[in-house]
């Protein structure tokens, strides 16, 4: 299936800004597992006076940009179109590897694949390692069960125990508060995730990206109504990274489109930046996700 994807970033300040500073992932990742990007176009307004394009050091697209002119508005708009390919997940069946055997070759990495992946069992600025947290994953976690059925089992029980919730958090939220209310919304949900796995001493890595919205049968979907969505992978040694949804309970499988990877969210900030200037600020975003065929 094909997708265009227009991604709209907005601010407006109540006072003038006189330069700011940006970094942008914007661009989908391409030759992702399951995944192609074909191409990325991103309009900046007001134009730029410097923009450089590189990849960073999780391999993502960064668009980094400078505007020297005073401005009330940035409005950014990423437009790209993206192939994902389905059924690669269905022999996942075939892997059977219990959980501790993947977290002893994580804590003695030999190889260039296993020591890369260890970066991704420390703890990062958000998933902090907590022995609460920690009691709660490891009752998925038992002894000698296979490594993808105890995270499904995990990812299931975040789904059904948690509340979704978008007026309860922000990213500044502590996540022992999430953890404490069960509440919050897809960001939060990714990283509760993360902390568990890590503090089993287990490689994952926070995905962002966007998930269609479909809309009731019947109704017409409204512009700007599809989001930017975040969800978690696992490293499995031999096989890769393999992705889960807590927030939809499913294993991404040919609708989510991966943006950018991190151990965090702040690694991969869709767009952040610094300003000189500008008073308050507001912020509006606005996804759209077209089928192709």
């Amino acid at each position: 299936m094909k997708y265009k994807i227009k991604h709209t970033t907005t601010y407006h300040y109540s006072d003038f800004v006189s330069l700011c500073q940006n970094q942008a992932r914007l661009t989908p990742k391409s030759n992702h597992r399951g995944q192609i990007c074909y191409n990325t176009e991103i309009e900046i307004q007001p134009s730029t006076n410097y923009l450089q394009q590189y990849t960073d050091y999780f391999d993502n697209d960064v668009t980094a940009f400078e505007i020297a002119t005073q401005h009330k508005t940035l409005k950014v708009t990423a437009v790209s179109e993206v192939e994902l390919f389905a059924g690669l997940n269905k022999n996942l069946n075939s892997i059977d590897l219990p959980w501790e055997k993947t977290r002893d070759l994580l804590a003695n990495p030999n190889t260039h694949e296993l020591l890369k992946a260890a970066e991704f069992v420390l703890p990062s600025q958000y998933t902090p390692l907590d022995k609460y947290i920690k009691s709660y994953a490891l009752a998925s976690f038992s002894a000698q069960k296979n490594l993808i059925s105890a995270c499904e089992d995990l990812m299931a029980r975040i789904f059904h125990e948690f509340y979704y919730d978008p007026s309860f958090s922000t990213i500044s939220t502590p996540l022992g508060d999430v953890f404490a209310q069960k509440r919050g919304v897809c960001q939060d949900f990714a990283h509760f995730a993360l902390a568990c796995l890590r503090s089993m001493g287990l490689a994952a890595r926070y995905v962002s990206g966007y998930i269609e919205t479909i809309p009731p049968e019947g109704e017409q979907k409204l512009e700007g109504a599809d989001a930017t969505h975040a969800w978690f992978a696992v490293f499995v040694p031999n096989f890769g990274w393999l992705d889960f949804d807590p927030t939809n309970n499913v294993l991404p499988d040919g609708q989510h489109i991966t943006l950018a990877v991190g151990r965090d969210f702040s690694d991969v900030t869709p767009l952040k930046g610094v300003v000189f200037g500008g008073g308050s600020q507001s912020l509006n975003v606005a996804v759209d996700m077209t089928r192709l065929e």
